[in-house]
């Protein structure tokens, strides 16, 4: 569990994202591709159904014993709070309502986020816009690990810790890369978490309140489906920057693993995102692609040449506008 990955630096190229380009080909080709540029219906519903699964949850759990609370969390409460997160995803992509209803999304969005017990859901979606936007980026994307990061978590019990610890990285790099002025939805998103925090506490006592936390952090560190993480942008092939999975756990996901699809049309949902694929096969089947998210853990961990540090990195000259 010693030996040191490879990489010393991140991936540094001079050309633009590959997303651009292609979306450009498969519209002029494909233009009826543009009909699933539509809100999804069944999206709000879901987000309402796992809402009311983990007050359930919280409810059952406030009488458990203490390992079987931190079992259920992982076992259940993560896989349903890592998918909140994911519809939270959605959501800012005004996937719920269409772009014309963006308060309906955020507060959407401010609604899913109250299992996750820290609030996230707006301050998420103003770093996300950079993500699709400068992808790569240096100092913008904060999607992208930090030096400090890449140098040391290197070896695979570092890389080990680093996946465990995934949900304080993707908390406090923003702050740390990119820092943004807080916005007023940000402060209304704390509001009404720590409201309904108040709440769970009042009503049901600690125990709930430690469930839906814990089902965050173990959900969204080392667990199955945070294997989304790593596969989306990290550099499994040289010349490749973002992967699609096509598995199972899509299901739960709300698609996110097609996930060079979702960078191509990042207003198409999730929901739709496999008739993209299916439209135009030829530009994603050739592609590669994942096929487990365990593996991709696996392999994360035990490669050497995998890391923090294998990621494209690209410096974009922003207009003086800031856009």
């Amino acid at each position: 569990m010693g030996n040191s990955a490879s990489r010393s630096d991140f991936e540094w190229v001079y050309t633009d994202q590959p997303h651009t380009q292609r979306r450009k080909e498969i519209l002029a080709k494909y233009p009826a591709i543009k009909a699933l540029m539509r809100p999804d219906p069944r999206l709000k519903w879901a987000v309402l159904v796992l809402v009311l699964m983990q007050l359930l949850a919280c409810w059952l759990v406030r009488r458990l014993a203490w390992r079987w609370l931190l079992f259920w969390a992982y076992a259940f409460g993560g896989c349903v709070n890592h998918s909140l997160t994911l519809a939270i995803h959605d959501i800012s992509h005004n996937a719920a309502f269409g772009t014309g209803c963006a308060a309906r999304n955020r507060w959407l969005a401010v609604f899913a986020n109250l299992p996750v017990g820290v609030p996230y859901a707006a301050s998420f979606k103003k770093y996300h816009v950079d993500h699709h936007r400068y992808l790569g980026g240096d100092g913008l994307d904060v999607d992208v690990p930090t030096r400090l990061e890449g140098w040391f978590f290197c070896t695979p019990a570092r890389k080990l810790l680093w996946l465990v610890l995934q949900p304080f990285f993707y908390s406090l790099r923003p702050l740390c890369v990119h820092p943004k002025a807080v916005t007023r939805m940000e402060v209304l998103n704390t509001l009404v978490q720590l409201a309904a925090d108040v709440a769970i506490f009042a009503l049901w006592g600690l125990k709930p309140m430690v469930y839906l936390l814990a089902s965050s952090l173990l959900g969204l560190g080392l667990h199955p489906i945070s294997g989304h993480f790593v596969a989306e942008h990290y550099m499994f092939l040289k010349g490749h920057e973002t992967y699609s999975y096509y598995g199972p756990l899509n299901w739960i996901t709300f698609n996110v693993g097609y996930h060079v699809e979702h960078h191509d049309f990042p207003s198409i949902p999730g929901y739709s995102l496999p008739l993209v694929r299916k439209m135009a096969p030829e530009y994603y089947d050739h592609l590669p692609q994942h096929h487990s998210w365990v593996k991709v853990l696996w392999d994360f961990v035990f490669e050497d040449s995998l890391g923090p540090y294998a990621r494209v990195k690209r410096v974009y000259r922003l207009a003086k506008d800031g856009l």
